[in-house]
């Protein structure tokens, strides 16, 4: 997911006071209590279904608007606005019957046509949308991308306004995950026209169409809230009635809240997690996502393969996991992450596993002295770029000491740039950096989702490696042998070893997400690829 995404270390709150609370129980409701309290670990980038990159924007997306598909418990796709589905024999065409009195939050009823306007309006270039690629296997959508075909082109159209049919040049495995993405999700025309340029940059220059709407979000604030969507068509099962969201990027802040009764769930951190792991409502949420050290390949040293590898090998992932990250954490084999994907049993991460994600300090110091005499220099002096929550700080101070330890200080200088993560994610789109700690969550469970990351001129190989054998490998996964599962995948495995060898990016850890829940917070569904948290069937027991 995103222009990378940061998954969000979340803290489920209830935004009753226990004297509220009390007073409550006696004299209000039972939907007066359904308010939930949820803590954001960033700030949000956009709402733009086109135009988010992020995780936290696109689990706002995946719970105030529906796409044909929601996704359910363990990634299980479940029928959102279309009511059924016939797919074709060769699998290259789809239909999707919509349900009827769907709305929008303005009004008019959701039809075929605004799953059209959206999918066009997304890949037209001129709308700039670093999730375009996603399209790819949609008939003409390649050469949409690239200029040679009008969007009007696209495989899809509206029979009516309750048929929707796709066609695809080439089968996608994936492709009904893929419907249950935020950039697959129907827009309202009106409301894009109307709004122009605001449109998604505030929660009022918007329209919903989901179990919840979205309120009192400027763009740039760190407290918005969801109000149950009372014209959403399978209101009957949202319980809550309203989440009020606040960014804390401490987990001190959050657990602060949590111990003193005013929040049912706080992100832990390292040192929390150690405490309280066998306390009642501790929780390890897992989680797809990878952070590695991506290298802006533009820079001579930085193109060079050997400098890559020994910053790599002078990194100590075991105590990274261990001691600064935590509990849950793991240390990963591959780009890909440990209980993704499977086939015949078998999880990719072990597949694809190679030792070159080892630590060996007197390695990496030949490498790098070799790589430096190779471009001419005798140190090497660069920005580490990060986030700005306490976890990513804690995160590059770490890599910054492990190589300046390992390496030498006489032969390597890191300085350290942790800045909020819309800044983080606009400087690393733009190629503003010299080596940047990057978040990547699946969008949907398949390893592809992180392999096509890094094929040449991919929107989000921001480091600008490039490796022909690796994009024929990933080309193959994606047409010849799109329909033999098997070799799809030994045609994966094979460019996640090259991808770790030629150390196109450091895989550095597999970020599983420690956290306190009180057991009275129910339904709660947190998927490790694509929407993480779907609040459709939460409530609170009283």
């Amino acid at each position: 997911m995103t222009a990378k995404k940061t998954v969000s270390i979340a803290a489920t709150l209830i935004a009753i006071s226990l004297s509220l609370a009390a007073c409550s129980s006696k004299s209000g409701s039972k939907n007066d209590q359904q308010v939930l309290n949820w803590s954001e670990a960033t700030e949000l980038s956009s709402i733009d279904p086109s135009k988010a990159t992020d995780s936290e924007s696109f689990d706002m997306l995946g719970n105030s608007m529906e796409g044909l598909y929601r996704l359910g418990k363990n990634s299980k796709v479940e029928p959102g606005i279309a009511r059924s589905t016939k797919i074709s024999k060769n699998k290259l065409h789809y239909t999707f019957t919509l349900r009827k009195g769907a709305k929008w939050s303005n009004g008019d009823e959701v039809t075929a046509k605004d799953f059209v306007y959206s999918w066009k309006r997304t890949i037209d270039p001129k709308t700039g949308s670093s999730y375009s690629y996603l399209f790819d296997g949609v008939a003409n959508a390649n050469d949409i991308i690239n200029g040679k075909k009008s969007p009007t082109t696209l495989g899809i159209k509206a029979d009516g306004k309750y048929k929707l049919s796709v066609t695809l040049d080439k089968q996608v495995p994936y492709f009904k995950l893929l419907m249950g993405f935020p950039v697959f999700f129907p827009q309202n025309e009106k409301a894009v026209k109307k709004y122009g340029s605001n449109y998604g940059t505030e929660s009022k220059y918007m329209v919903y169409n989901g179990p919840f709407v979205m309120k009192n979000w400027t763009g740039s604030n760190l407290s918005w809230k969801f109000k149950k969507n009372n014209d959403y068509w399978d209101k009957k099962n949202v319980k809550l009635s309203g989440i009020n969201f606040k960014v804390n990027k401490s987990p001190s802040t959050a657990y602060n809240l949590y111990q003193s009764g005013k929040s049912d769930m706080s992100q832990l951190s390292t040192e929390q997690a150690r405490q309280l792991n066998k306390k009642p409502g501790f929780t390890v949420e897992k989680s797809g996502q990878m952070t590695y050290l991506e290298f802006n390949q533009k820079q001579a040293a930085f193109k060079n393969t050997k400098i890559r590898q020994a910053l790599s090998l002078a990194i100590n992932r075991k105590q990274l996991a261990g001691k600064i990250m935590g509990e849950g954490t793991e240390i990963p084999t591959g780009i890909v992450p440990n209980g993704l994907a499977k086939n015949n049993g078998t999880d990719f991460s072990k597949e694809a596993k190679t030792d070159d994600l080892r630590y060996s300090e007197s390695e990496a110091k030949r490498l790098f002295n070799e790589g430096l005499a190779e471009i001419g220099q005798s140190k090497l002096r660069f920005t580490l770029l990060g986030a700005d929550t306490d976890q990513s700080k804690d995160v590059t101070a770490y890599i910054q000491s492990q190589l300046e330890q390992h390496l030498g200080s006489d032969k390597i200088r890191v300085d350290v740039s942790n800045v909020p993560l819309k800044t983080r994610l606009s400087r690393s789109r733009a190629g503003n950096f010299d080596v940047v700690a990057a978040n990547w969550v699946a969008d949907y469970t398949d390893p592809i989702s992180f392999m096509e990351l890094f094929t040449t001129g991919n929107e989000y190989n921001d480091g600008s490696w490039s490796n022909s054998q690796y994009d024929e490998l990933i080309k193959a996964a994606k047409t010849t042998d799109a329909a033999d599962p098997d070799k799809r995948w030994n045609d994966m495995v094979k460019a996640s070893k090259i991808l770790s060898k030629d150390m196109g990016v450091s895989p550095l850890y597999q970020q599983n997400s420690p956290e306190m829940i009180r057991p009275k917070v129910k339904g709660l569904i947190v998927n490790s690829a694509g929407v993480m948290y779907n609040y459709k069937n939460v409530h609170i027991e009283e």
